[in-house]
């Protein structure tokens, strides 16, 4: 039993973290509901994340960390835009206008998007001549159709087989307009997170302390996303927050989110590598799904379980592709002379391959 454990322990952790997940979806989405707002939220959330992983960050990067420069500084700062103030302000304002099994759905189109702009900057080879090279491209179109066809197209309702055991889904989300209004802003949010992939990536050849960095873009980030929120919103009472679900999925976001599962998908992404953690990305869109249609009696429609198979579909094609480039850079690259460029490219894709919430890694 010990050896089958041991064998078996990343996909354990990484099935857990994906449960982790789910219930990020319904605890902030009940909590939007209550009335909190999304973007006190993600100023609290980020705060309690920055205080969790302060002292792990001292103490065990205390030999490894670089100093911190004002071009250092600048660099975190942007990052932190890009990965919490910007990101997640647009991610969970779509969850308010849509739904947890949508945004779960829609996630999973990150690794697609960050292998286009990769092509685009000239980060990512493809060659079309090697069947793997076809399986990334046809991979990446297929995932963006995916998700078009869940932004464009809904169709009929699924009729839920019997009532509700948990109420919590009490907004409007139904209505064509909203509807379309979250759809951009959670397709905008993966685009702006892809693009937080590439360059962390690029961020952590200078600054090679993940817990560090984590600390700096979680504090920057509140103090960023606190601004913007001051700016747009001018209740002050928004920032009251009582002994009810606010504060638990305040805490449960930054503790367990930000800290034990980002923890959980760093120990397997250096044990099994990042194509492994990824693979695990569509069992949390298939959580959701039937956690909000049989237990919360969510609505959901044909085009989003329609949409939600091709992107999974597209995901796994992109994925067997990103595994060839494993390989033959493994085979290809000699330990004596490595080829920086390559290394560069597969950091940075390996980086887009980990399903990881800005400011949490």
């Amino acid at each position: 039993m010990g050896d089958l454990y041991r064998k078996f322990k990343p996909h354990l952790l990484m099935f857990l973290t994906q449960i982790g997940y789910t219930f990020l979806y319904f605890i902030t989405e009940a909590s939007f509901n209550h009335g909190m707002n999304p973007n006190v939220y993600i100023t609290y959330r980020h705060i309690v994340a920055g205080v969790v992983m302060f002292p792990f960050a001292y103490f065990l990067e205390r030999k490894q960390r670089p100093p911190l420069t004002i071009a250092l500084f600048a660099e975190i700062f942007v990052l932190s835009l890009l990965g919490v103030g910007l990101t997640l302000n647009m991610y969970f304002v779509s969850l308010t206008y849509t739904s947890p099994t949508f945004v779960a759905s829609v996630v999973n189109t990150i690794a697609a998007l960050t292998f286009v702009i990769a092509i685009v900057l000239r980060l990512e080879s493809l060659d079309l001549r090697n069947p793997r090279g076809m399986a990334k491209l046809v991979g990446t179109l297929v995932s963006l159709a995916g998700v078009m066809t869940m932004t464009l197209y809904r169709g009929p309702i699924i009729k839920n087989l019997g009532p509700p055991l948990v109420h919590i889904h009490a907004k409007t989300a139904g209505q064509l307009g909203g509807w379309l209004k979250g759809s951009i802003l959670a397709v905008a949010s993966c685009v702006s997170w892809s693009i937080w992939y590439i360059m962390q990536a690029l961020t952590l050849k200078r600054y090679p302390a993940q817990l560090s960095l984590t600390t700096w873009m979680s504090f920057v980030g509140a103090a960023q996303s606190a601004v913007f929120t001051v700016i747009i919103h001018h209740d002050r009472a928004a920032w009251t927050i009582g002994i009810n679900i606010d504060l638990w999925s305040t805490i449960y976001g930054g503790v367990v989110i930000s800290g034990l599962v980002v923890f959980i998908q760093l120990w397997c992404t250096e044990e099994k590598g990042p194509v492994f953690v990824t693979m695990f990305n569509p069992f949390g869109t298939v959580l959701v799904a039937i956690l909000a249609y049989f237990v919360l009696g969510e609505r959901l429609y044909v085009g989003s379980v329609l949409g939600a198979i091709i992107v999974i579909i597209g995901l796994y094609l992109l994925l067997w592709g990103k595994e060839g480039d494993k390989r033959i850079h493994t085979q290809e690259q000699s330990p004596a002379a490595p080829d920086e460029e390559k290394d560069n490219i597969i950091h940075i894709v390996a980086s887009a391959e980990r399903k990881i919430t800005p400011g949490e890694p």
